[in-house]
């Protein structure tokens, strides 16, 4: 298979790594196991242009996508509009749609993984049509992501930090907002500090991913209108896996979802797949079963790559 690696050098872990070294030993891999790797290691800011071309060329069978989840997203995105299989390197800080794929996260052994794994297929989300392949939020994760992006910071861990100083900030003041539920299960309107809408429901992990990638569902989960300690309580509780367990938050499944915010002010976002974009005043989100094609990893790893 001839596979296009397109590599965004200002993101995740791969911003502090040789990256020559990198793309020769990727090379060898893929070669021992029958492939071609065409390695490009770009700017954050040139990786879009570069998954357009990759997906646009008869000559390319897949793309592998190496960076963190809003360059995976973008590289979701345009393999479910051309249909062209999508290889995951979880080069990120939390490697959302990695760990939903089982994809190992050690560099190397990511690399061996996609280089033995097969052709296969998953579901997409798409909130008015934008792809994503995590998760749409909008409230207190669309906050986080705004204050913790006025901050910086330069490794993983920077990151890490950022977003513990932003949940102490939005603690300050928790958000609230109404908004109306349209679902298959009937309407609702409520007055909540937060919404998460996941591709799949999610499990019950410290880093809560899907589940699984083929349940033609979404998941939705609501946090009620908090106080700042309650906001504090639930950010512990997503911390530690007992998200579930806290009083504020519910959930439920569907095919798909229309949420309408009937106040909406300017200025206001939501996030996708961790990236900020305007919040629309009405949302119809959907779920489209096997509608992205991905290199599954293989099981069957050694211990140790190389």
């Amino acid at each position: 298979m001839k596979i296009r690696a397109i590599l965004n050098r200002d993101g995740g872990t791969l911003r502090t790594m040789d990256l020559d070294a990198f793309c020769t030993r990727a090379k060898e891999i893929f070669a021992a196991e029958g492939h071609e790797l065409d390695c490009r290691v770009v700017a954050g800011k040139s990786v879009e242009a570069e998954l357009r071309k990759a997906v646009g060329d008869p000559a390319v069978e897949a793309v592998l996508a190496g960076g963190g989840d809003g360059t995976i997203s973008a590289a979701a995105a345009m393999a479910f509009k051309h249909g062209k299989p999508l290889a995951v390197l979880p080069a990120g800080t939390m490697n959302l749609f990695a760990r939903s794929l089982g994809m190992p996260l050690e560099l190397d052994r990511a690399l061996l993984a996609i280089a033995r794994g097969t052709v296969g297929r998953v579901d997409i989300a798409t909130a008015n049509g934008r792809p994503f392949v995590h998760q749409y939020g909008v409230g207190i994760h669309a906050r986080l992501v705004r204050i913790r992006d006025g901050m910086v910071y330069r490794s993983r861990v920077g990151k890490m930090l950022a977003s513990l100083r932003a949940i102490m900030a939005s603690a300050l003041n928790p958000p609230e907002f109404d908004v109306d539920f349209h679902t298959e299960k009937g309407d609702r309107t409520m007055t909540v500090s937060g919404i998460a809408v996941s591709n799949n429901p999610l499990d019950d992990s410290p880093v809560p991913v899907a589940e699984t990638l083929d349940g033609g569902r979404l998941g939705v989960y609501v946090a009620q209108k908090v106080t700042s300690r309650e906001l504090l309580s639930l950010a512990f509780d997503v911390m530690t896996g007992r998200w579930r367990a806290n009083p504020a938050v519910s959930e439920t499944e569907v095919r798909d979802l229309v949420l309408r915010f009937p106040k909406r002010k300017r200025g206001t976002h939501a996030v996708v797949d961790g990236e900020l974009i305007d919040l629309e005043q009405a949302v119809t989100l959907q779920i489209h079963p096997q509608g992205l094609p991905v290199i599954l990893p293989a099981k069957d790893l050694p211990p140790r790559v190389g």
